[in-house]
């Protein structure tokens, strides 16, 4: 067999990426699909269009290669994490749209455990800090607010999913409900100690344990696709959420490395090995995958709204055509003319966790121009990152020696050298960006023997950035967005 077949299933798009026999990306195939908005901070996606662009770039990508089913070896799965589905087990139909990451219709409940005392409990338990980013509140949601959802839980004709347990679902015409460790570990309601459900934590959010699926490793074969035309027969054998498929795609084997995705959020992740390390920050701490026996954990910290700040100065402003214009439009100014974008649409993540904070834009003049808007958009990815390593050399008490970066703005050269001169840390791009796939490509890889040392040639690095910016200047922008930021903290009302 030829390849490997990378699912990489995003929040804004499907894509499928074949890797052959050295290692390398031979085809790639993408298609975006509809997000939903139902009211003001609710975000969802519709289930059979999830997995319908998910086959069809599959397809896609074996015709361009030439190849068919049986040239692949077998197919590994990144996910968009905590995106919440429920499906009646009867008739494999979803009883609601899926619920996505970025969704804060359960903050208030969310609030109502915190104050309640939970919220260092589940912390112990589970590595998370309550907040509705995760999925245990959205199927609390689900179950409450979708007639009959509750009926039909009691009755063990409901089941949960993350998305990867949604499309093994589906790949399987229902055979397989499973998830990997690194997914469930992501839903709040899952013991990372013990590595299994937690009955207090399912007491807590009222979930009944039949609707959850088993816990399998990261590595391993799950089962054969079946009853798709086009994969059926191909091994499914390799699962992780898509940060730690990254994480793994950078090699961040050893304790301490630490990398950043930049795609619709961000996400920094750093290998703690087999110790799962308690984060006194506002972090969280996760587990990055079970391989061969052995767990191993990460902290993380997560922005919300990262290159999506670019899909809404294109979609929502107007300002420019195609997301890889922004670059132009942003050096078109000498700097940011004291304009600071705090893209807080859906709230605030990692350092700050504020629901309630709203997208805010400060120091505007009658000489501001888009390029400073869109030099303040970008920079704004930079900052909230930089907020992130700051925390995370907090709680490990490691310095970071480099920053490996990865995802679609990582393409970016003015950003990344940017985000070089905030951090004082060099930032390292490897030669193929497209690390959540090869990292999803990786797992698989490994559970079915394909590469004996696998990409070696992906992991050399395609550009170094090193900082170049005086401390003291550094510092100073770093001071303007922390009151910028401030300023943008509980705007929702009822805050």
């Amino acid at each position: 067999m030829k390849y490997i077949l990378a699912l990489d299933q995003g929040t804004t798009s499907s894509r499928a990426l074949l890797f052959d026999q050295a290692g390398a990306i031979r085809t790639v195939a993408q298609r975006e699909f509809e997000q939903i908005f139902p009211q003001p901070g609710w975000v969802e996606h519709n289930p059979e269009h999830i997995v319908s662009s998910q086959i069809a770039v599959a397809r896609e990508a074996l015709e361009k290669a030439g190849a068919s089913a049986k040239d692949i070896a077998g197919i590994g799965i990144a996910n968009q994490r905590e995106t919440t589905l429920l499906w009646n087990r009867d008739t494999g139909q979803p009883i609601h749209n899926a619920i996505v990451w970025q969704d804060r219709r359960t903050a208030d409940f969310c609030e109502r455990l915190r104050n309640a005392g939970h919220g260092e409990p589940i912390q112990q338990r589970t590595g998370l800090l309550i907040d509705s980013y995760f999925s245990a509140s959205k199927i609390s949601w689900m179950l409450e607010n979708v007639p009959g959802a509750r009926k039909l839980a009691e009755a063990g004709k409901l089941a949960f999913g993350t998305v990867d347990t949604w499309l093994v679902y589906k790949l399987t015409q229902g055979r397989v409900h499973a998830t990997d460790i690194s997914n469930a570990s992501r839903t709040m309601l899952f013991n990372i100690h013990s590595r299994d459900w937690d009955e207090e934590l399912l007491k807590v959010f009222d979930v009944p344990r039949s609707v959850l699926p088993q816990v399998r490793s990261s590595s391993e074969i799950y089962a054969e696709v079946s009853g798709i035309e086009g994969l059926n027969g191909i091994s499914i054998a390799g699962i992780a959420g898509d940060q730690q498929a990254a994480l793994y795609g950078q090699r961040c084997y050893q304790s301490g490395m630490t990398k950043n995705t930049y795609g619709t959020g961000c996400f920094m992740l750093q290998n703690t090995g087999t110790r799962a390390v308690p984060s006194s920050n506002r972090l969280v701490t996760t587990i990055a995958w079970t391989i061969g026996g052995t767990t191993e954990y990460a902290l993380e910290g997560s922005v919300f709204v990262g290159g999506a700040v670019v899909q809404w100065l294109r979609d929502g402003m107007g300002l420019i055509r195609k997301s890889e214009d922004v670059e132009a439009l942003a050096k078109s100014v000498p700097d940011n003319g004291g304009v600071y974008f705090v893209p807080a649409f859906v709230g605030l993540g990692a350092p700050h966790w504020d629901s309630y904070a709203r997208g805010s834009i400060f120091g505007l003049t009658r000489g501001s121009t888009a390029g400073h808007l869109a030099r303040a958009a970008v920079e704004s990815i930079a900052y909230q990152v930089a907020d992130l390593l700051d925390a995370m050399q907090r709680d490990s008490g490691n310095p970071v020696q480099e920053l490996r970066v990865d995802g679609g703005a990582a393409a970016n050269d003015s950003l990344m050298q940017f985000q070089a001169d905030i951090l004082g840390v060099p930032v390292v791009r490897p030669a193929v960006t497209e690390t959540t796939a090869l990292g999803a490509a990786m797992l698989a890889a490994r559970a079915i023997g394909f590469w004996s040392d696998a990409q070696s040639d992906l992991a050399t690095k395609d550009r170094r950035f090193e900082p170049n910016l005086p401390l003291s200047q550094a510092r100073a922008l770093r001071e303007r967005w922390d009151e910028a930021v401030s300023r943008s903290k509980a705007w929702q009302p009822g805050a």
